[in-house]
């Protein structure tokens, strides 16, 4: 086992910049530039250092401005946590954070599988940020406490970032970026946090928390790849094993891979035989990448379900950290995610985001058929989803498993045309959602295309709905075999 760099750099949180060598040498005091009458630059020793205003002079070059980086995290000199740091966090978290409950899920009688929550959303800020963030805050110097500290993040972090400094007398800056929910950053702001909106995405806000921690004096918290960090979200592993026996495998979302880092730390150390699978989103999937590359790789983020896991690269530590202890990394679509959010509300009245329905997400979508018949927790790791993108997720994941249907057929303009498609649906006890018509477009005045979108109560009873309305009308289309259907 490696020995953790941890306590050793404690005194030394700072950030440093990178040394850069000046792109010109100074010139001696008796030599001047001046511009020849063909446009080239030339030196002349003899040339007085004084010019007159008819002679050019070449313009000055601004000395590029120096990077900042975060000296815990160093590609060069990854630091690798272990098991005796996450007890440490634990020892002094624990009367700071909530022990979450992980209890057997509903889904075992319906999946092969018996299957475990682990309910992380259920701390007081909504995720498992907390832990980590209350662990590095107590960790802090005397003088780094009294200047305070600084992070970017999506939202989870900054809030457990922001709630933990404010109880603890710690000033805390939070940088999000442009395209946070506005619920993430109107609650850093109730928790006291000076909260800074910029950046376009989770890299760009980085850059700008590094340079303002730098100008200020603060000190930077990186929300995934701080040892610390790391340490904190291992606890969730300590739990997991006292609260549940004999575990087959465990399943973590990925974003920046501190959670997966911590967690595998401590649950391989008490359980080796227990399997650590991540999960990632293919709208985000950096770890995969960076498995490929055989380390951390910018990957450019798209739009996604799960927001808390769109970080474009993993952090160096957690990488370092994850690798030797991962037994399985999966990537699922966004559909399955959206009827995983929609499981957890109508099966164990669980509102959770995106990342923290992945885990179920990826057993729906059949990635891990090699644990049925076994044990599996699966790590519910938050539940800050903003109420808009909730219900775009109920009625996304409705639409994959076909039970919201959408389709056109055409009827007659007469008197009851549209009336009599109505009650057709209503005699088989299909719900309208909306509905529109169009008679511009129809080559024949004497009928009317009309569009709905409805809902039924499942994939047979929308079967038994398609097989009728074919019966009834001669020109009737269906749109896309819902998802989950048709793979």
């Amino acid at each position: 086992m490696q020995v953790s760099t941890v306590t050793t750099q404690l005194g030394s949180v700072r950030l440093s910049t990178k040394q850069q060598s000046s792109s010109f040498s100074s010139s001696s005091s008796s030599s001047s530039t001046v511009v020849a009458s063909n446009g080239t630059a030339v030196s002349d020793k003899n040339t007085p250092t004084s010019t007159t205003s008819n002679v050019p002079v070449a313009p000055t070059v601004a000395a590029p401005e120096p990077e900042i980086v975060d000296p815990f995290c160093n590609a060069d000199s990854p630091q690798i946590i272990t098991f005796q740091d996450v007890t440490s966090a634990a020892f002094k978290i624990r009367k700071g954070v909530e022990l979450t409950p992980c209890v057997k899920s509903h889904f075992s009688d319906l999946i092969d599988m018996d299957i475990y929550l682990k309910k992380e959303f259920l701390q007081f800020t909504g995720s498992f940020k907390e832990r980590g963030a209350r662990y590095a805050l107590l960790m802090l110097s005397e003088e780094q406490k009294k200047t305070g500290v600084i992070s970017a993040s999506l939202g989870n972090h900054a809030q457990g970032l922001s709630y933990h400094g404010w109880k603890l007398g710690i000033p805390v800056t939070v940088v999000m970026p442009l395209k946070a929910s506005l619920m993430k950053i109107q609650k850093c702001r109730n928790y006291h946090a000076n909260v800074v909106v910029q950046g376009a995405d989770m890299g760009e806000a980085k850059r700008i928390a590094l340079k303002m921690g730098h100008d200020r004096g603060l000190t930077y918290i990186n929300g995934y790849d701080h040892p610390h960090i790391m340490s904190g979200q291992g606890t969730i592993g300590l739990e997991i094993v006292e609260q549940v026996s004999d575990i087959d495998a465990v399943v973590v979302p990925v974003g920046g891979g501190g959670l997966i880092a911590g967690v595998a730390t401590a649950i391989k150390n008490l359980s080796p035989n227990t399997k650590i699978i991540g999960v990632e989103s293919e709208k985000c999937p950096s770890f995969t990448r960076a498995l490929e590359n055989r380390g951390p790789i910018f990957v450019p983020n798209q739009e996604t379900l799960a927001d808390g896991l769109a970080v474009p690269q993993v952090g160096y530590n957690a990488y370092a950290t994850t690798v030797p202890l991962l037994d399985k990394m999966v990537v699922v679509k966004e559909e399955w995610i959206a009827l995983a959010i929609l499981r957890l509300v109508e099966l164990e009245k669980c509102v959770v985001e995106g990342a923290g329905a992945a885990g179920l997400a990826a057993i729906m979508a059949g990635h891990l058929n090699e644990f049925i018949g076994k044990r599996v927790v699966l790590l519910i790791c938050g539940g800050n989803i903003d109420t808009t993108m909730f219900g775009k997720c109920l009625e996304r994941g409705m639409a994959a498993e076909g039970r919201l249907q959408r389709f056109t057929v055409t009827v007659s303009d007469g008197p009851g045309g549209v009336a009599k498609l109505c009650n057709l649906l209503a005699s088989l006890g299909v719900s309208i959602k909306d509905i529109m018509h169009e008679r511009a477009f129809i080559r024949d005045i004497h009928h009317v295309e009309v569009k709905v979108i409805c809902e039924t109560r499942d994939w047979e009873h929308s079967k038994e709905m398609r097989r009728v309305l074919q019966e009834t009308y001669s020109k009737v289309h269906f749109y896309d075999m819902p998802m989950a259907i048709s793979e």
